[in-house]
């Protein structure tokens, strides 16, 4: 079964490590469905039955987007908002589409991985800054599978940093069973 990426950048075109990301993924279409969500939603306005649908067909969905303010785009939260809903998501005896579908994150920060840490900067990890999507996966009975980080992006674009990710992620989005 293929996995879907739901990619979520609101500067795709800017963006080294998503868009490394994307163009690798896209080498292998047997494996992989990239879903982007500013590009295919440009005003913002989500059609949610074809995004419930999308959900229903894939075993294993990775949410993939840059760290925005210790959290994802706004795109993603309002998708979250609007897509996840009672009756389909949760809270009904026909809900729970996404329940066991395997999901996890794919983030990239451009800070260290030191500053997200108990001691350092911003005084949390990547795991509890990341807890809110946890419950949210859990509320909707989905079997979720972790984050995926890719720090310090700011410091280190050099093509070898961005390269190096690549394998990591694939080797990540490969053992999610």
């Amino acid at each position: 079964m293929k996995t879907l990426i739901i990619v979520t950048h609101p500067d795709i075109e800017n963006s080294v490590i998503n868009k490394r990301w994307i163009d690798e993924l896209k080498k292998s279409p047997d494996k992989y469905t990239i879903h982007q969500l500013y590009q295919t939603y440009p005003d913002g306005i989500i059609d949610v039955q074809r995004e419930q649908e999308l959900i229903e067909s894939y075993d294993k969905i990775i949410f993939q987007f840059p760290f925005y303010w210790f959290s994802s785009p706004p795109l993603l939260k309002k998708w979250f908002d609007e897509v996840l809903l009672y009756g389909w998501a949760y809270g009904s005896k026909s809900g729970y589409k996404a329940g066991g579908k395997k999901i996890a994150l794919a983030i990239t920060t451009g800070i260290d991985e030191d500053a997200y840490s108990a001691s350092g900067k911003y005084k949390y990890t990547m795991k509890e800054l990341t807890t809110p999507f946890e419950l949210a996966f859990e509320y909707i009975k989905a079997d979720y599978k972790g984050v995926f980080a890719y720090y310090d992006i700011e410091r280190n674009a050099s093509e070898e940093w961005i390269e190096r990710s690549v394998p990591m992620y694939l080797g990540f989005i490969e053992r999610l069973n």
